[in-house]
């Protein structure tokens, strides 16, 4: 046989034995490669789902007097943990970006947007939220002015409104100034601010259904001042139109 017709049945022979030597390696090492599989599918244990997740850390909050002790991952907000968490409700989550101030607590003392929070920064903070003003059955004096004065609708932005309005009172007494003061120098008192003055530090609290009258009231009530009756306005501008 001439060497030019030999050289492609050596190459195929060749490849021949290479896959016969690759399937009986495979055949050989398969079951063993499958038992150990299986071996280690039986040795794995169910997840612990009470474990913390990686990347939690353990918090302790002081809220409205009592300590909690969370595992939170670092970036969830103080408002999230208040609701999800400690099942803490009454801050209510309006806009989720700082803009409504339904979420508004307070932390040490200052009024603040909970959902701007990360609740990993407040540990060693004292927190109030509206949960923590009354004292057992007992309301809290803002609380008990809004309802006698009528200071909310559907309800839902209350509680920031309260606590926005127990934070107004405190800084007044303090002699906190606003944009509206007339003169810097001599901030206003309790018994004289006025309904501008109060408007202008409850402008970071939204309420959609407009139950401002009845607001500024409440805080005037707790102020020691005598709120004019819900009607008033409306009395003067009918006076008004009556005249022209």
């Amino acid at each position: 046989m001439p060497p030019d017709q030999r050289k492609p049945l050596a190459s195929s022979r060749r490849r021949f034995l290479g896959q016969a030597l690759t399937a009986a390696g495979t055949a050989i090492a398969a079951p063993k490669l499958l038992n150990n599989v299986e071996a280690r599918e039986t040795t794995q244990t169910a997840p612990d789902l009470s474990s913390p997740i990686q990347g939690e850390a353990q918090v302790t909050l002081t809220i409205n007097g009592k300590a909690h002790t969370v595992m939170i991952e670092p970036r969830v907000t103080l408002l999230d943990v208040l609701r999800e968490r400690l099942r803490l409700t009454g801050t209510k989550k309006g806009c989720d970006h700082g803009q409504c101030g339904a979420c508004t607590v307070l932390v040490e003392g200052e009024r603040v947007y909970s959902c701007l929070l990360l609740a990993i920064m407040q540990e060693g903070k004292q927190i109030m939220t509206v949960e923590g003003l009354a004292r057992g059955e007992q309301l809290h004096p803002v609380q008990a002015a809004f309802i006698e004065n009528d200071g909310f609708q559907c309800g839902y932005c209350t509680p920031g409104q309260i606590c926005a309005s127990v934070a107004l009172l405190n800084e007044v007494q303090r002699g906190a100034t606003s944009v509206v003061t007339p003169d810097l120098t001599h901030p206003p008192k309790l018994a004289d601010i006025s309904a501008v003055e109060i408007r202008e530090r409850l402008s970071g609290n939204l309420c959609r259904c407009s139950a401002y009258n009845g607001i500024v009231a409440a805080v005037q009530q707790v102020a020691g001042q005598t709120p004019p009756p819900p009607d008033a306005l409306v009395l003067i501008r009918e006076a008004a139109e009556v005249e022209t």
